[in-house]
């Protein structure tokens, strides 16, 4: 049992109180289904923002990503060891010169309208993406398919000269522009599953409507309320057959101590601990924490003065004493100035801009602003959360003490901030990344030039030449060295990024919940999810 304060417990009485009179909550007496041998298993979750897309050409954000991956499989996905196992390709080889990859499909897998997966199905979905007019930011991660990016950037107008073709129904041939030895991981990502052209032309901008999407993964999206709740559904075509749980109800849950309140009155499977309760349920049976392939930093747009003076965030980044943030979070985050995460490929503790307040007063009195004067007063941007806050409230602080600086805070609604990081970035912002596969190059290409997930405006001929060898080079120990020399540019000389640290997954999960594999890529795969009524 938890035990809480008193006024905690009346407190959370109400709040549940008010979530009955608005519908979120069942009825007093009405118990999960799944957990008392009802008729249906139903798994009960907490999406922190509406999805803004289920379009997975045009989703960039883990709300959308952890909807798209249960309604839909691709060419491969990870096993347990995050490495690339078959999907839907059962099977694949590289040419001797590493530049060609041949996928061969099964024959057993569908859509949800009955139609079979083809590989014509991959290709569409892949010159898709990589259309300018899709606008797509994620095209970039295709750019190693021969003449993607040409096409992809409009000097190359013929989309039959990209690297992707289906030779038949059941054999998909890619085509590098060089060997890149990770591409059977990108392609367990949702940018390259397959897209069936006919819904997409005959529905347009609604295609991804409940009624007229498909989709051929282990589960179907049934209803979507939007700012309420999306409802999945058991796909009884399954090829990989069907899952045991019947219904995933994921509810739009934008405060965390609402999540938590939910989640102790039994609605909620699983909640994500906001950084106040950690303390509190570490102990608990319930508890999970693992550390994340994650990284958290604040970005600057490069564009707009101060910012635009490298020595100006230099400065910046010194002055932040990163060991405080595992003090404020409680959730065993890993402070860190490089940008390569611990326990991925190519990280490096000794990188980046270490804690020197003297250091950064002199930089920022070299770049014009002795004490702070002069500098003019600006705000940190944030997408609205308890973690982000308590982040931004630390670093205003910090730049307050050791550079006299006047900081505001910005927070906005998750759809709001990334739509202004697209078309107009704040001089200064919040922003996380999650590996999309487990190799060095997921993080360090994010910053390259040609990257539609860049919003810092910056680039540097030398670092996208360091990436692009990096993405080539074969021996560990080289690889290393491109590495080092790209993440110095990225967090010590040009700077347009700070990195502050990498995240964990803490999280309360109900007892009955069986299966539930979390990862270090926080990929949430429900279709081997069960759910034991005995246990509960």
């Amino acid at each position: 049992m938890n035990l809480v304060p008193a006024h905690m417990a009346l407190w959370r009485a109400l709040l549940t109180a008010c979530l009955l009179a608005a519908g979120m909550l069942a009825s007093p007496g009405c118990s999960n289904p799944s957990a008392t041998g009802g008729e249906e298993a139903t798994l009960r979750l907490a999406i922190h923002s509406e999805p803004p897309t289920l379009d997975w050409s045009l989703a960039t954000d883990n709300v959308s990503f952890d909807v798209l991956t249960n309604i839909m499989e691709g060419l491969t996905q990870y096993n347990e060891n995050l490495e690339p196992v078959p999907a839907i390709a059962h099977r694949w080889e590289f040419s001797d010169d590493g530049t060609v990859i041949t996928y061969h499909l099964r024959d057993d897998v569908f859509w949800t309208d009955g139609e079979p997966v083809t590989a014509h199905d991959f290709e569409y979905s892949w010159k898709r993406l990589l259309n300018p007019a899709t606008a797509a930011e994620y095209a970039y991660f295709l750019f190693d398919v021969k003449n993607a990016f040409a096409y992809n950037s409009g000097k190359l107008k013929d989309a039959e000269q990209v690297g992707v073709r289906a030779l038949s129904d059941r054999v998909l041939e890619v085509e590098l522009e060089r060997p890149v030895i990770y591409f059977p991981s990108i392609t367990t990502f949702m940018v390259t599953f397959p897209m069936r052209k006919d819904i997409v032309e005959k529905y347009g901008d609604r295609w991804t409507d409940p009624q007229r999407i498909v989709t051929n993964g282990p589960f179907t999206l049934d209803k979507w309320q939007h700012e309420y709740k999306l409802i999945l559904k058991a796909n009884n075509k399954f090829y990989e057959g069907r899952p045991a749980v019947d219904r995933v109800v994921l509810y739009v849950v934008r405060e965390p101590t609402t999540e938590l309140t939910l989640y102790e009155t039994g609605e909620l499977e699983m909640v994500e601990l906001p950084p106040v309760a950690i303390p509190h349920y570490k102990s608990s049976p319930e508890y999970r924490n693992l550390p994340l392939l994650r990284g958290y930093y604040y970005g600057f747009n490069v564009t707009k003065a101060p910012f635009d003076n490298a020595t100006v965030r230099r400065a910046l980044a010194h002055a932040i004493d990163r060991t405080q943030i595992p003090v404020i979070l409680k959730g065993g985050e890993l402070p860190t100035a490089s940008w390569i995460p611990k326990g991925m490929f190519g990280y490096n503790p000794d990188v980046g801009p270490h804690f020197d307040p003297e250091k950064a007063r002199r930089l920022l009195a070299s770049a014009g602003y002795p004490g702070g004067r002069g500098f003019p007063p600006f705000a940190i941007s944030y997408n609205t959360d308890a973690t982000n806050k308590l982040i931004a409230e630390f670093v205003q602080a910090q730049w307050r003490k050791h550079l006299s600086l006047d900081v505001a805070l910005e927070s906005m609604e998750w759809k709001v901030f990334l739509s202004k990081l697209r078309l107009d970035a704040p001089p200064v912002f919040r922003l996380g990344w999650g590996a999309d596969f487990p190799d060095p190059d997921n993080f360090m290409n994010l910053f390259t030039s040609t990257s539609g997930n860049n919003h810092l405006n910056w680039g540097n001929a030398e670092y996208d030449r360091l990436i692009r060898r990096g993405a080539a080079e074969r021996d560990p120990k080289k690889r290393q060295v491109i590495y080092d020399m790209a993440q110095k540019i990225l967090t010590e000389t040009d700077a347009p990024l700070i990195s502050l640290f990498g995240l964990t997954h803490n999280v309360l999960v109900k007892p009955y919940v069986k299966g539930l594999r979390l990862n270090a890529m926080e990929l949430l795969y429900l279709k081997h999810v069960r759910l034991e009524k005995d246990a509960a």
